[in-house]
């Protein structure tokens, strides 16, 4: 798969401490623990790529958007009596998070799992633009055959004299749920766990 280059500005890196991931998880207001829930099926700590030298931590699944929203997509996934979100992190700074959506129906959440995709396919030209100077990659890394829709991207962000970034983002539908999933960490595309994270965006389809 060819790396799609872009030069002239980046996203910010992917930082987050296993400190903030739980300051953020004991501020949040957890989704009901009732079987009547509304909130999609989330993945788990275990369901994430494996990293090399620390275990991955979960926060709750928690009613509304994470604040920040998740790079690349933020603004994009609406804050609705439906949406729900969990975060993950390590010891060090890999860390992810993973926001679910019930839509309307099934046609809206094809059209939001659409923008969603879009937005991402389109990141790192528009994060360059507000980053001049920087540069960015990208890689569609294609579908994968589960729920009715499901679709990773890689997104590559370097800002002048500092530590590279990369994000995986599974974009996935089935039925009226959406969801997107983001892992990210320090590094280049080529250190991103693609075969991993094929399997967590399998599991999370199997979830929502």
């Amino acid at each position: 798969m060819r790396t799609r280059s872009i030069v002239g500005a980046a996203t910010t890196t992917a930082v987050a401490a296993t400190a903030l991931l739980m300051a953020a998880a004991s501020t949040a207001t957890a989704a009901p623990a009732s079987p009547r829930t509304t909130a999609p099926g989330f993945l788990t700590a275990d369901d994430l790529p494996p990293h090399a030298s620390s275990p991955w931590y979960e926060g709750p699944v928690t009613k509304g958007l994470p604040d920040p929203e998740p790079f690349c997509v933020d603004g994009a996934v609406p804050n609705t009596a439906g949406t729900y979100h969990r975060l993950f992190g390590t010891d060090y700074d890999t860390h992810a998070s993973q926001v679910g959506v019930k839509a309307a129906s099934a046609k809206a959440a094809g059209e939001l799992a659409a923008e969603l995709e879009q937005r991402v396919a389109n990141c790192a030209a528009d994060w360059l633009r507000d980053h001049p100077g920087s540069s960015a990659s990208w890689d569609d890394y294609g579908t994968v055959d589960v729920g009715d829709s499901a679709h990773i991207y890689g997104v590559h962000t370097a800002p002048p004299e500092s530590e590279h970034g990369v994000n995986m983002f599974a974009v996935i539908r089935k039925g009226a749920k959406v969801t997107v999933v983001r892992w990210a960490e320090m590094g280049t595309l080529e250190h991103a766990p693609v075969a991993a994270f094929r399997t967590t965006t399998t599991k999370a389809a199997a979830r929502l």
